[in-house]
């Protein structure tokens, strides 16, 4: 019987070919890594994927292909075989001749594993009715297959064994994709990589990690001050860990701003996971610009070696990614997660293997979903109906994290007109959030006494330079500028076109200040909403979502040691939010406020304001659901539905390397990274590391740039600042070298 070669790598060391991976053996070895997967919701039918989905490889013209194309048998092919030898489609066609209707499923994960998943019309199904496909399987079976592989045992697809049935179809299938392709990975990777495949798992269990932080928590306790603030957060810790006894399902964490979720939260899931069996932990936080801030307390609870931070933002550095931790964000096999919003959705909409490859350690987790109100409305549909499957198939328990809850709980909620399906049994895990808000009343807030009076940056700048200390917060980059320009000398900024170097020197400024009673005012977009820890005694906040501004009143007298309470001043700006999000929670919160006596921040405002929100958008914009309808005949979208689903739309931007020198103008470590980008182009660490020193620009602002040698693009897609002027030691980048309002201004 011919030798038959899945892969095949030299051993560098020894300066010799290794045996050759045989091909029954990596097909027998995926399908059993992949039955293992995916044992909670298709064991068979992820089994038989792997089983055939190099089964192409079989045929005489592949097996020519990888012995010349590798060097292994240079004289292995023919002339008219120098191209390549697709191997992917015979076992996807075998899959529907074989079994009809049920074998699409099959198909579309066999099909899809080097390319992704296809949508059925205009993509799988024209590929499988291709002449050459027919070939490909004529060709492939003629070879001597051990019957162990072709064969299909015991196994006897049935769609009704579907997880929620024709509306789980679209999710069960990237779950098996997802079984299939980190199955296909790893054993690819214990041949080609051995040293790489050894280095993997090699972290502690959740079971591990509970005395650790045990014994922090602890040591906390005994540190805190006394404060009614600190009273407020052993409370909500004590009823996180009771509430983790509760059985799986969804929960609320409705919590005001400094009342400890990130380590209640941890608290819960932790306790969870342990009393259900769960295998990890993922916490998922709106914007990379606080991501950094949860993963260093968690890392300072934890340790070093069980958290993987899974996002665009970290670098290659021994404290931030190690090679064990670069590895485990390719699948997310680790007990705690953090990452981003947008992994995690994306992740879980997506048809690329890379991608997909983590959604199978999803299954049996605990999802912590931080500041859960900044959930995208445009996407908030598909988002809540893939989070009912999770929970009611897949074991997966999710923790609503939040001050200003964003009601998801009840259809009630949303416009009856819209038939929204909303979340259903949703428990809140604090027994009085009113209580806690009453508790935490730390502030006072006053509204425009006149809601049609905007108010000039002049005017307002006056008003603000009164205060020695004061935060404010606009809703555009261009706000921020230009009221930044009249306030007093020594004012602080803070926006996106500054890069996240930059930022986060300036926040640590900000923080030092503040702790020393030295007087700061500053200036800032809404970034420093979520998750940045700062304590003015008062702060202006112009008119925005009542999310917004709640988040804003939890920078003010954050910690309570105010003799009194803390002044939150809303006003209108000179002009309106650009048109888009930040214009209908705008246009929400001033429907909601208007009139109004008593606290603005009043609990209960909140459903009125969500409600009125909600109804003011279209919770599906991309038209997620219809693309992902399965009709009778399993003909779903997946790559189209990919296309749609995205959280930043980043056709329309580019990043660009500033020059940022760091504090004194003396950190040359940006010009020394880009000389290497010159020298060597463009590399995975390289760019990581580069990161801190990026600005996203709209493509107009680019062209107009490089047009003028401002920047160069010196890797495809990636720029680069060449003139000193573009950026401000103090604003960031600017678009037009001399304090100019462009279109891009207008994103926070």
């Amino acid at each position: 019987m011919p030798y038959y070669i899945a892969h095949v790598a030299r051993d560098e060391k020894r300066e010799a070919w290794r045996e050759p991976h045989d091909l029954a053996a990596h097909l027998r070895e995926t399908g059993n890594l992949a039955a293992q997967f995916a044992e909670r919701y298709g064991a068979g039918w992820a089994r038989l994927a792997g089983q055939w989905h190099d089964l192409g490889k079989y045929r005489s013209r592949f097996q020519r292909y990888i012995r010349h194309k590798s060097g292994y048998e240079p004289d292995a092919s023919i002339k008219s075989e120098l191209g390549r030898a697709p191997h992917s489609t015979a076992g996807a066609l075998l899959a529907c001749e074989r079994f009809g209707l049920p074998g699409r499923a099959l198909a579309y994960l066999i099909a899809g594993h080097h390319a992704g998943l296809d949508d059925w019309y205009g993509g799988l199904r024209e590929r499988l009715a291709d002449p050459a496909s027919r070939a490909e399987l004529m060709e492939t079976l003629a070879e001597p297959i051990p019957p162990e592989i072709t064969e299909s045992g015991d196994f006897k697809p049935d769609l009704k064994e579907v997880p929620g049935r024709s509306a789980g179809f679209p999710l069960w299938v990237r779950l098996l994709f997802s079984a299939l392709v980190d199955a296909d990975f790893l054993d690819t990777e214990r041949y080609m990589s051995p040293d790489t495949f050894a280095a993997r798992n090699y972290w502690p269990s959740l079971s591990e990690l509970v005395p650790r932080f045990d014994a922090f928590m602890a040591r906390k306790s005994r540190e805190a001050a006394p404060t009614p603030v600190n009273a407020v957060r052993a409370e909500v810790l004590r009823q996180c860990r009771d509430a983790a006894q509760q059985p799986p399902g969804i929960f609320s964490l409705t919590v005001p701003t400094g009342g400890g979720k990130t380590l209640s939260s941890m608290a819960f899931a932790l306790g969870h996971a342990l009393r259900h069996g769960k295998r990890r932990i993922v916490y998922a936080i709106p914007y990379t610009s606080i991501i950094e801030q949860t993963a260093r307390v968690y890392r300072d609870v934890f340790g070093e070696d069980a958290i993987v931070e899974h996002h665009s933002n970290v670098a290659t550095s021994p404290e931030r990614e190690t090679s064990a931790s670069r590895l485990a964000s390719e699948n997310w096999d680790a007990p705690i997660i953090v990452t981003t919003n947008v992994q995690l959705f994306e992740s879980l909409f997506a048809d690329r293997p890379s991608r997909c490859r983590k959604l199978h350690n999803l299954v049996d987790s605990v999802i912590v979903l931080d500041e859960a109100h900044l959930l995208p409305p445009q996407f908030l549909q598909p988002i809540l109906d893939v989070m009912k499957l999770l929970v009611e198939h897949y074991g997966v328990t999710f923790v609503l994290s939040t001050a200003t809850q964003p009601v998801l709980a009840s259809r009630q909620a949303f416009d009856p007109r819209k038939n929204v399906r909303g979340l259903d049994g949703v428990r809140e895990i604090v027994s009085d959030p009113d209580g806690l808000y009453e508790r935490l009343d730390r502030v006072k807030v006053r509204l425009p006494a006149d809601w049609r009076a905007r108010r000039t940056w002049p005017e307002l700048a006056r008003e603000l330079a009164r205060y020695p200390s004061v935060l404010v917060i606009v809703n555009t980059r261009a706000h921020a500028r230009a009221l930044w320009q009249e306030m007093p000398e020594g004012t602080l900024h803070l926006s996106a076109l500054m890069c996240p170097a930059h930022r986060s020197e300036v926040i640590g400024h900000i923080k030092e200040r503040l702790n020393a009673g030295i007087p700061t005012r500053v200036i800032s977009t809404q970034l420093v909403e979520a998750g940045v820890d700062l304590d003015f005694p008062v702060v202006y906040r112009a008119l925005a979502g009542l999310d917004s501004i709640a988040q804003a009143a939890g920078r003010c007298n954050r910690e309570g040691k105010l003799s009194g309470k803390g002044e939150v001043v809303v006003f209108i700006p000179p002009q309106p939010a650009p048109p888009g999000l930040l214009k209908k929670g705008e246009d929400a919160c001033g429907k909601v406020l208007y009139g109004i006596e008593g606290n603005p921040l009043e609990r209960s405002l909140f459903a009125a304001y969500f409600t009125q929100f909600y109804s003011d958008c279209d919770l599906d914009e991309k038209g997620i659901g219809r693309m992902l309808v399965t009709g009778g005949e399993l003909d779903v979208r997946f790559r189209s539905a990919a296309a749609a689903f995205r959280l930043i739309d980043d056709e329309e931007t580019s990043p660009v390397v500033v020059r940022y020198r760091g504090e004194g103008g003396t950190d040359r470590h940006v010009d020394e990274l880009l000389a290497i980008l010159q020298r060597d182009g463009p590399q995975r660490w390289l760019l990581r590391l580069l990161q801190p020193y990026m600005v996203t620009l709209y493509h107009r602002d680019v062209v107009r740039l490089h047009s003028i040698d401002g920047i160069r693009e010196m890797a495809p897609g990636l720029f680069v600042q060449t003139s000193d002027w573009l950026y401000h030691p103090i604003l960031g980048f600017d678009p037009q070298g001399g304090m100019g309002i462009e279109p891009s201004m207008t994103i926070v």
